[in-house]
């Protein structure tokens, strides 16, 4: 697998085994599940390439093909779990230190504000440490999901 020292992703997948339940909630030898740590809303997952790409186009055929299954089982999972009422898929890789391709799969709950649907949604990303959702919390949704993704 290829990783990079300076990228925050492959050093935690590199300790993958010693991460907390937030950060590894589902992998294969191609993706890894992480909770995000830096948001204000349950579920905020993160669907992360085990090997370091900073395009879409550098992924395998293999690695698009399980793209899609890991995208929908994650959020009929999340519908599970959160009782959300549908998920958003999104991909930038453009934040300082982050350019690592990434997922998220955002749960969009039955309740949410008008002024935080579609793309305003990323307005619950990078909160304050008092705004964010909790360590304990993380990893309760992480263990449920686990479960009810069979691993």
């Amino acid at each position: 697998m290829t990783m990079t020292a300076d990228c925050y992703i492959c050093s935690r997948d590199a300790v993958l085994d010693t991460l907390p339940p937030r950060e590894r909630i589902a992998s294969d030898g191609l993706w890894r599940v992480a909770h995000a740590f830096d948001a204000a809303l349950p579920g905020w997952l993160l669907l992360l390439p085990r090997r370091h790409v900073t395009s879409i186009a550098e992924l395998t055929d293999s690695e698009a093909l399980a793209l899609g299954a890991w995208q929908v089982g994650l959020s009929r999972a999340l519908q599970d779990v959160t009782g959300c009422e549908k998920t958003y898929v999104a991909q930038f890789a453009e934040a300082e230190g982050f350019s690592h391709v990434h997922f998220h799969i955002i749960p969009r709950p039955a309740g949410l504000g008008r002024d935080l649907r579609g793309p305003r949604i990323f307005r619950l990303l990078g909160a304050a440490g008092h705004e964010r959702v909790s360590d304990e919390q993380m990893d309760e949704i992480a263990i449920a999901l686990a479960n009810r993704l069979g691993g």
